[in-house]
């Protein structure tokens, strides 16, 4: 067995994992590792490689803010870009030599004795840190329906987020089980190619038009030689963004937006009946917002079909729908999402006391400013529980959280103790605040099934508030807040 020491154990290399590592370069940590279970950064972007994918957030904005300067082709990238400017940050900030490919964690077990993590990769490897950073997000494991008579099926099935490359869907019948985020790009990309595609939709979502094109030759010049107005169309498209928070905790404004969809449907969908199924019956919000241009024109394709009866089951020659009809397919695809609501459950985490991370959330999980944990010292989560944005980049929140982070571990280094924990009376007042805000919330009431709640009905993936109010709340570190030994 090899045991290694280090001060600061980052688990992921997606934008949490990357931001965090450069932060700690720039801040003069250099002790530290960043474990990778794949054999490249990316995270989400280098997983969902499907037809059409894309960032539904402005390129400007989806990306770290000391590091703007990048040659986007869109005014919303395309995953190969998102995926060369992760790679990009870490080459040129000097992460690469520290982050551990092919390395898949097993286990973290708090020392109580030496104060120090435990990682246990699969390898056999140990490395002892005084900080664990997990920092795998919330999109990272496959959500697939529970519907019967999946192994029994003939022709070829898989996730979007596993895409199978080898498979070509030409001339094929192709099934799209979903109509989320994945499936509004997916379907668009596929429909030209493909002899039928059948999407299967369990509810409607929200569409609205994409301010999408292509940066001309000259605005790229303008943005390279002149920085000023790269900031202000950042700043422009923050406040923008912002703006449609509003929407998720005011009825009048969310009507208005309503209203607005419905007259965009209408304009795009002549068809009654096709606009009556592409219609939600939900507040906006309540639903992660679909922008696309695509969408509603691929569905009026003469060989696609949206199919609104519910499925059944599969068969082994397609998708049976629960009045009998079975709609025959060659390839199978599940648009259907990631299991968000389970934080770091693909992870052993035991913190004091033998206490383990999975049962401490068995009732939905919960952080103090979404980043620290009672019971579980000189632990901090990037991208953790209510840290999600239903209405802007959440590289912002990021980068918001890794300033934190790194703010507490500077005060231990100060103080020269060893170990930081977050009071549970700290953890409570802060999610019964978090819970206040999200019972008035559109997630809350608004009546849907999404992912940004557990089973329970319990939000645990968004915050509730404008992201600029999360930025002022990590601004500083409360040390009355934790307990330092």
């Amino acid at each position: 067995m090899v045991r290694k020491q280090v001060e600061v154990a980052i688990i992921g290399a997606g934008f949490s994992g990357v931001g965090m590592a450069i932060r700690l370069k720039q801040a003069g940590i250099n002790s530290f590792v960043l474990v990778e279970k794949a054999e490249d950064v990316g995270g989400v972007w280098r997983e969902n490689t499907y037809p059409g994918a894309a960032c539904d957030a402005p390129s400007h904005l989806y990306s770290f803010s000391f590091e703007p300067h990048f040659n986007w082709s869109r005014r919303f990238a395309p995953q190969s870009e998102i995926l060369a400017y992760i790679r990009h940050c870490a080459k040129k900030y000097g992460i690469l030599p520290h982050i551990r490919f092919a390395s898949s964690v097993q286990s973290a077990e708090f020392n109580e004795t030496t104060n120090a993590w435990e990682i246990h990769l699969e390898n056999g490897c140990v490395y002892e840190a005084k900080f664990l950073l997990p920092a795998v997000g919330q999109l990272h494991q496959p959500k697939f329906p529970d519907l019967s008579g999946r192994e029994q099926f003939r022709g070829r099935q898989f996730h979007s987020a596993e895409w199978n490359h080898s498979c070509d869907l030409t001339g094929k019948n192709v099934a799209v089980v979903g109509t989320g985020p994945s499936a509004v790009q997916i379907v668009p990309a596929i429909v030209g190619k493909a002899r039928t595609v059948h999407v299967f939709q369990r509810s409607p979502g929200h569409v609205r038009p994409k301010a999408d094109r292509p940066y001309s030759e000259f605005e790229h010049k303008l943005f390279r030689y002149v920085p000023l107005l790269r900031k202000i169309d950042r700043a422009l498209q923050f406040c923008q963004n912002e703006l449609r928070y509003r929407a998720f905790n005011s009825k009048r404004l969310n009507e208005a937006q309503q209203e607005a969809f419905r007259q965009e449907l209408e304009r795009t969908v002549t068809d009654p009946v096709l606009r009556r199924q592409l219609t939600p019956d939900y507040p906006v919000g309540c639903k992660r917002v679909l922008p696309s241009n695509d969408w509603y024109p691929a569905l009026l394709e003469g060989n696609c079909t949206l199919v609104n009866t519910p499925i059944q089951q599969i068969v082994p020659d397609g998708v049976e729908t629960a009045d009998g009809e079975v709609w025959k397919s060659d390839i199978i695809i599940y648009a259907t999402g990631f299991r968000t609501t389970e934080f770091l459950s693909s992870l052993t985490v035991i913190g004091r006391n033998g206490q383990r991370l999975d049962e401490t959330w068995k009732g939905g999980a919960e952080a103090h400013r979404g980043v620290a944990v009672s019971g579980f010292p000189n632990m901090f989560i990037l991208y953790g529980p209510n840290t999600n944005l239903g209405h802007s980049s959440v590289i912002y929140m990021i980068e918001s959280q890794a300033r934190y982070i790194l703010k507490c571990i500077r005060k231990l280094r100060r103080r020269r103790v060893s170990r930081i924990e977050v009071t549970p009376r700290a953890q409570e007042r802060y999610n019964a605040w978090l819970r206040e805000r999200l019972d008035r919330s559109v997630w809350y009431l608004g009546g849907c099934t999404s992912w940004f709640k557990n089973e329970a009905g319990k939000v645990v993936t968004n915050w509730p508030g404008f992201s600029f109010e999360y930025r002022n709340r990590m601004r500083w570190v409360r040390l009355k807040e934790y307990e330092l030994d």
